[in-house]
């Protein structure tokens, strides 16, 4: 008898990982194999290796990407930006969430199989540890009835003691993008009890990665992934995910010798369930919640279609469109437009503010409480403080000079210089003329000088007796 697919979306009311009682269903995913396993594989080694090296790759002696949190300082390519520069991190922001939007729409959660750092590091890393040292799932399932004994002390150990040391060098590596690679090695090398705020986040994050890897797994990607809960709502019936071809399929029934087939292509071998690595059945329909568009249904259902002389695609890349009316799938829907044509609007907006942004930015006040000063010579003369900050890597000696009206300044003490990624505050007096002044309150502005170059201007108030 033909077995048909389930007639209703029950399937949709709750997620495979979970039973009827609310306890965790454990998933012993079948260890895959195939072409698009091992494009996958090449993929994740190759972005393994730059998420690795990243931390030792500088441009113009800054890392390639550090995101420091505790001092606000943020180097993204190389490019050094602070507090200040907000508006540019907030569009770039914007740029990376409309280009996701813009990428799910298309190609559904490719993301997720392919680059998310929790697939590759779950699936290329801790998985294939757990396939050499306990086995396929089968073996796996056996081996947690199994009773502790010395086969599973030592099988399990092994495996939690690999765990750990790995959780310790993500953390490790997830703490130099913050920190920077070399205050991490003075982490490392001066000792727990000279940096206990940074060997403590050490700890932290190796439970948590433990934690994650070890135990949690793929219940990220369906509880608490919010990209992943939002997949729905970017994806339509255009988007390319993968899906289960039911006109081809059905009605499944099992295949035996020497017997006209009368059902569809589907032989119901539950190849495509078993390798599953979030226990999903992908026959129930396209855009399911825990589906991350690994692929590993798709070699799965390939393999067997080769085995008994049907065309492979059965699974495949496609869209619930294509696979309702046969159309061909097209890239260019109004909806891709659109979002096209946003991103690339927020990124010009980017890109101009990028090139017009300066090498330092000054912060020039006048000191609170002091007024003004007359001179000898008749001159007015203000007090104020300054603080520059630097976007570079490099060390500038800094001169002041008035640019919009004639006038002197002097720093009160040592000459500015702003050190590399650093600040520097001073104190200096501006005297103008009194004939060149507006008013009680003129507004004058100062330039901030490297050598002979103008890196930055900025205004503010000159008191004065008035005319």
């Amino acid at each position: 008898m033909a077995t048909k697919s389930k007639p209703t979306d029950e399937f949709r009311d709750h997620i495979s990982t979970v039973d009827a009682e609310g306890k965790r269903v454990w998933v012993y995913p079948k260890k895959p194999k195939g072409k698009l396993y091992n494009y996958r594989k090449y993929v994740s080694y190759l972005l393994l290796a730059l998420l690795f090296a990243g931390p030792f790759i500088k441009i113009n002696g800054l890392p390639l990407l550090m995101l420091n949190v505790v001092e606000r300082k943020f180097v993204i390519f190389g490019v050094l930006f602070w507090p200040q520069d907000f508006f540019i991190l907030v569009l770039a922001f914007l740029a990376l969430v409309i280009f996701i939007i813009l990428f799910t729409v298309v190609y559904g959660r490719v993301f997720c199989g392919w680059i998310c750092p929790q697939t590759i590091f779950l699936e290329m890393v801790f998985r294939r540890i757990e396939y050499a040292i306990e086995g396929d799932y089968t073996k796996q399932r056996a081996l947690d009835k199994m009773p502790w004994n010395t086969e599973k002390i030592l099988k399990k150990g092994s495996k939690i003691t690999i765990f750990l040391l790995i959780s310790f060098l993500i953390s490790n590596l997830f703490l130099a993008y913050v920190i920077g690679v070399d205050e991490l090695q003075k982490v490392i090398t001066d000792g727990p009890l000279e940096h206990t705020a940074g060997f403590g986040a050490l700890l932290v994050f190796t439970g948590v990665f433990f934690w994650v890897f070890a135990w949690f797994r793929e219940q990220v990607c369906t509880i608490v992934c919010p990209y992943g809960r939002l997949q729905g709502v970017m994806q339509d019936k255009k988007t390319v995910v993968v899906a289960y071809d039911y006109t081809r399929g059905e009605p499944r029934g099992k295949l035996r010798k020497n017997q006209e087939r009368t059902e569809g292509d589907c032989i119901d071998c539950n190849q495509c369930v078993q390798v599953c690595p979030t226990g999903i059945d992908i026959r129930n329909g396209a855009q399911q919640l825990e589906c991350i568009n690994c692929t590993a249904c798709i070699d799965a259902c390939n393999d067997i279609m080769r085995m008994i002389g049907k065309p492979e695609g059965l699974i495949r890349y496609e869209s619930e469109e294509a696979l309702e009316t046969s159309k061909k799938w097209t890239f260019f829907t109004p909806r891709v437009m659109g979002y096209t044509a946003v991103l690339f609007l927020v990124l010009m907006a980017l890109t101009a503010l990028l090139l017009t942004r300066d090498e330092a930015e000054a912060t020039i006040l006048r000191t609170p409480g002091q007024l003004y000063q007359k001179s000898e010579n008749g001159h007015i003369k203000n007090l104020y403080n300054i603080s520059v900050i630097n976007k570079t890597n490099h060390e500038m000696p800094l001169t002041l000079k008035l640019v919009d009206k004639e006038g002197t300044i002097k720093v009160v003490g040592k000459e500015l210089t702003l050190p590399a990624q650093g600040i520097v505050e001073g104190v200096f007096f501006t005297e103008i003329a009194q004939k060149d002044l507006d008013g009680m309150n003129s507004e004058i502005e100062i330039g901030v000088y490297h050598g002979d170059e103008l890196i930055t201007t900025t205004d503010t108030k000159f008191l004065g007796p008035g005319k």
